[in-house]
């Protein structure tokens, strides 16, 4: 008997999370206004706390802000958000607007989305929770990159060949997009534009994988392995065409295991409506679904 499901629609593959986006910024105080204070994020309270670098938890997901001046890396795209509210997060973003005055910073709602951008020109879109990312109320359901004309198909192919991932593409308003499922409830994506990629600046994205070993020894028959970080983590910069190895877009991957020590840490996210004025006990931690 048949059963009337679409099991292949459940296929994870083997990107099983998304776990942080990695940015140099030249100034932390710029980076607390914009994403903890606008976004109603929060800074990871037991690592990273020095100047040298943060980290800002989003769910189960991070940014990874290390300082650099006078360094401000931007990613190619944009990160999309969910968060439990839109009104209060554009509220809290107007609240920062003329402390990060003469910045990059600007914020805009249109049809159900709100656009964000940092002080250094890197975008978010903020969602407000929806199936369709998932049961969440505060996550990074995605990462979304602005690529050649031409290359989201041979991207999808390169996912799926090298690191087993399912992916699929699509025309939005006529245009490819390639989606590549990395975990559940998450994707990396890569949108096709007839607009100038600016060069890479070395700004990167980090996923888990489930089998570790496999993709690491067919990008290394490639010459494709980047960095050899330690016994659970290794890195790779380009997307190549599986068949040609002609090079459609680089991005750093910084790839880990399961058995990665961080892997399924668990990360602390305060509750934004939480105030000295009106404090509320047993109130403090978010209480939405991650």
């Amino acid at each position: 008997m048949t059963a009337p499901f679409d099991r292949a629609g459940e296929d994870v593959g083997n990107i099983v999370r998304l776990e942080h986006v990695n940015l140099l910024i030249p100034d932390q105080r710029l980076a607390t206004l914009f994403y903890v204070v606008g976004l109603g994020l929060t800074r990871d309270p037991y690592l990273m706390v020095g100047v040298t670098n943060m980290w800002v938890n989003v769910g189960r997901s991070q940014m990874h802000l290390p300082s650099r001046r006078p360094v401000a890396q931007r990613l190619r795209g944009s990160v999309g958000l969910v968060v439990p509210d839109l009104d209060r997060v554009e509220r809290s973003l107007a609240g920062v607007r003329d402390e990060l005055a003469d910045t990059g910073f600007g914020f805009r709602r249109a049809d159900g989305v709100l656009e964000a951008t940092c002080p250094w020109g890197n975008r978010f879109r903020c969602h407000a929770p929806d199936p369709a990312f998932g049961p969440i109320d505060l996550g990074m359901p995605y990462v979304e990159f602005e690529v050649p004309p031409g290359t989201a198909a041979r991207i999808a192919a390169f996912y799926e060949a090298i690191l087993g991932a399912p992916s699929r593409v699509e025309e939005t308003s006529g245009v490819p997009l390639a989606t590549v499922r990395a975990g559940p409830h998450q994707s990396l994506r890569f949108r096709e534009t007839d607009a100038p990629v600016p060069d890479y600046d070395g700004h990167h994205v980090a996923i888990y994988i489930a089998d570790f070993s496999s993709p690491y020894r067919r990008l290394q028959d490639r010459h494709l392995v980047s960095v050899e970080t330690g016994q659970h983590e290794w890195r790779f910069e380009d997307i190549v065409d599986p068949g040609t190895g002609e090079t459609l877009f680089t991005v750093e991957h910084e790839v880990r295991s399961l058995t990665h020590p961080l892997f399924a840490r668990p990360l602390v996210n305060r509750n934004p409506d939480q105030t000295q004025a009106a404090y509320a006990g047993g109130l403090d931690p978010f209480a939405g679904r991650v």
